[in-house]
């Protein structure tokens, strides 16, 4: 159906820790992206977040510091919420669970439920810490998984194998607070009976086929199992207390809400706040109870089924509340290879980076490998290649070289387009396509391909302004000059607009260089402009318009950058274990081969090159085509390297090619040349790179 508004919501972070690139990549980045994007389409569009005040961790904390709760929550979600501002993630509120609102709202919801019946309350034993003198909530019980064997599961997951569990199914269980072994104790709760409800999650499930096959994967692994009824409530010192008018005179004294219970109903009590700021206290109820809402919850792997079913068994037995129309998860991000552990030290903090780098450059390399159907990995050589080989040399140098000729021979102002070529033309007619075709990939979820399209406009026009050579051309056709610059100044403009959700600050700034007005901002209360996305289709700017001098949008990050972000990562690992563990042996290197004489080695020939498109080979697993400029002429390589790099993964990188090695035929591709890879002792290839301009021999 077509609807009149969208609420967008990202998973609401726990405030006991500040966050990492993890995190960003799992939920808030790609939120922002699809969030800005639907601002520029002109479209009524609320994005909701907000820290998590009462989850499990933040009590432990506590206690380690010997402070409130609340100083910890309050601490965290400044820290938290000035990150996101710092990395342009474009909330229009973002609120916190301890505030007043949301008590009442959070309270309100289980009377509501419970006033219609849809509890089941039940008496029965749970463990209970005799030396704490309190009863443990899942997350309070640590213990052997029965499933995968890992020895600190939790017991309500195992963040391992990520099994569903209960505390009395772990092996050996203990008390995260005093490690004391717990005892069983009576004690009563209020269930939301999962298991009753199931049919009728299958059924709303079934209906959802344009959600992401990670998530109806593990949605429907959980259905297959069967659904356990799920206490509501839990027996703690930290949380949002049962309130008393709702549970029929049953002793409810040192009882909360679960935290996955109130912390979902976060989102609805951070836009009741929202809607105060506008002026408009029920504004809230249009977004979240009129059926032409489209509701939208960013969240990471690890809070599927919190926000696929028990979230909507909540909100669908309230019976006033939309239900989410999408869920589009992303999986874990890996660092350096390695599982991202903040136990271990192994984490990128958000803060940190944005001390050390612009946020523009982060957006851009976590959207290019966002884990959006499988795990991904962030590196630092892999940031400062996105940056350099793509940022820098392909859009910052395309929007230089078109300002630096149209400030060199046109004085500063857009020239006249008169009787263009069909080069000209077909260049303009590729560009009308692009914000209907890039705009597919933000609507599907589908960013990593947004990113690709949208600086694949760039290699557009550095092709185009290399088939065309203006430089030359001037000396014998003016006007066509005049075309061709004309031309590339249309790219530079749609490009201000199209790479907004990626990159803003330097959207902006490409439009301030332009002289482009009137452009719909991608901020919750930014200028409202009469021009947004589908405008980017046809020429925004108009002849005579000055220019500014180009300005450099990326600047190239050194290598010593890089190692000074290596350094503290893992110096930071080591302060967390400053004894290394005993470590297996460790695979042998691959022997070395013959010798050789320096004759022998001259016959190669190793050029450097740039891939400039990549696609799969058919029917052949290991195998990537690989168009390459080699500065004086394309080559097409084959490469056996599908199994570790996705087409879009490579695009952009600089290579060295052996360029004189007879060319074969593969799967009925010609294969001219080969791509030099290093392959460490577990076999992981990595492609060799230089700084080198394409064709320069490597000596």
């Amino acid at each position: 159906m077509n609807h009149k508004r969208i609420l967008v919501t990202a998973a609401l972070p726990y405030a006991n820790g500040p966050l990492h690139l993890g995190h960003i990549a799992g939920a808030y980045l790609p939120s922002d992206l699809y969030v800005r994007y639907q601002r520029l389409k002109g479209r009524d569009v609320v994005f909701i977040c907000g820290s998590d005040g009462h989850g499990v961790p933040i009590m432990l904390k506590a206690r380690a510091e010997g402070v409130s709760p609340h100083s910890i929550v309050d601490r965290y979600h400044e820290v938290m919420h000035r990150a996101f501002q710092g990395l342009g993630i474009s909330f229009d509120y973002y609120g916190k669970t301890t505030s007043h609102t949301h008590y009442e709202t959070s309270q309100d919801f289980f009377r509501v439920l419970a006033r219609k019946g849809k509890f089941i309350r039940k008496t029965n034993e749970q463990l209970f810490d005799p030396e704490a003198g309190i009863f443990l909530a899942d997350r309070f019980v640590r213990g052997t998984c029965p499933i995968c064997g890992n020895l600190d599961a939790y017991g309500d997951q195992c963040e391992k194998c990520g099994t569903a569990l209960s505390p009395d199914e772990l092996i050996n269980p203990r008390s995260a607070i005093t490690d004391a072994a717990p005892v069983k104790k009576e004690t009563t709760h209020w269930y939301l009976p999962m298991g009753k409800l199931q049919p009728k999650l299958e059924a709303w499930i079934g209906e959802k086929s344009h959600w992401k096959k990670n998530v109806l994967g593990q949605v429907g692994s959980w259905l297959q199992t069967g659904l356990a009824d799920r206490a509501m409530t839990r027996d703690l010192s930290w949380g949002i207390p049962v309130p008393t008018d709702a549970t029929e005179g049953i002793d409810v004294d040192g009882k909360v809400l679960y935290v996955w219970f109130d912390a979902p109903i976060g989102y609805i009590s951070a836009t009741k706040e929202w809607a105060e700021e506008q002026g408009d206290p029920d504004l809230w109820r249009t977004y979240w109870m009129d059926a032409e809402t489209k509701l939208v919850h960013f969240i990471g792997k690890d809070n599927i089924v919190f926000h696929c079913l028990i979230f909507p068994a909540m909100l669908a037995e309230h019976g006033e509340f939309v239900l989410p129309d999408n869920v589009p998860a992303n999986e874990f991000l890996n660092l350096e290879g390695q599982k991202l552990s903040t136990s271990r030290g192994w984490a990128v903090w958000l803060h940190e980076y944005l001390e050390a780098f612009p946020p523009d450059l982060l957006r851009y390399a976590l959207a290019g490998i966002f884990p959006e159907t499988k795990d991904s990995d962030f590196s630092w050589k892999d940031f400062q290649t996105r940056v350099n080989s793509e940022l820098a040399d392909v859009l910052g140098n395309f929007v230089n070289r078109a300002l630096t000729f149209t400030k060199n021979f046109y004085g500063g102002h857009v020239p006249p387009l008169i009787n263009p070529s069909e080069a000209d033309l077909g260049v303009l007619e590729e560009l009308a396509t692009l914000p209907a075709k890039i705009g597919t990939c933000y609507e599907e979820f589908r960013f990593r391909d947004a990113v690709f399209e949208t600086i694949n406009l760039a290699r557009l026009g550095n092709k185009y302004f290399a088939d065309t050579t203006p430089w030359h051309l001037r000396k014998t056709d003016e006007q066509a000059a005049g075309n061709v610059i004309h031309v590339a100044l249309q790219i530079c403009a749609t490009l201000s607009v199209l790479m907004e959700p990626v990159l803003p600050d330097a959207a902006a700034k490409l439009r301030e260089m332009l002289n482009l007005k009137g452009i719909r901002s991608s901020l919750p209360k930014g200028l409202t402009g009469t021009k947004g996305w589908d405008d980017a289709a046809r020429p925004l700017l108009e002849v005579g318009t000055p220019v500014q001098p180009p300005a450099i949008l990326f600047n190239k990050i050194e290598a010593a950058a890089i190692q000074t972000q290596l350094d503290i990562l893992h110096q930071r690992a080591a302060a967390q274990h400053p004894v290394a563990p005993e470590m297996p042996p460790e695979a042998p290197f691959a022997p070395l081969k013959e010798t050789i004489t320096y004759d022998d080695f001259a016959k190669l020939d190793l050029r450097m090159g740039t891939i400039t498109s990549a696609e799969r080979v058919p029917k052949a697993d290991k195998l990537l085509c690989l168009q390459i400029d080699l500065g004086f002429e394309k080559r097409q390589i084959l490469s056996g390297i599908a199994q570790q790099y996705a087409p879009e993964e490579v695009v952009g990188k600089r290579v060295v090619v052996v360029a004189n090695l007879a060319p074969r035929k593969m799967r009925g591709f010609e294969s001219q040349g080969m791509v030099l890879m290093a392959e460490d002792r577990e076999s992981t290839l990595t492609m060799i790179g230089s700084e080198g301009e394409n064709g320069a021999p490597v000596l």
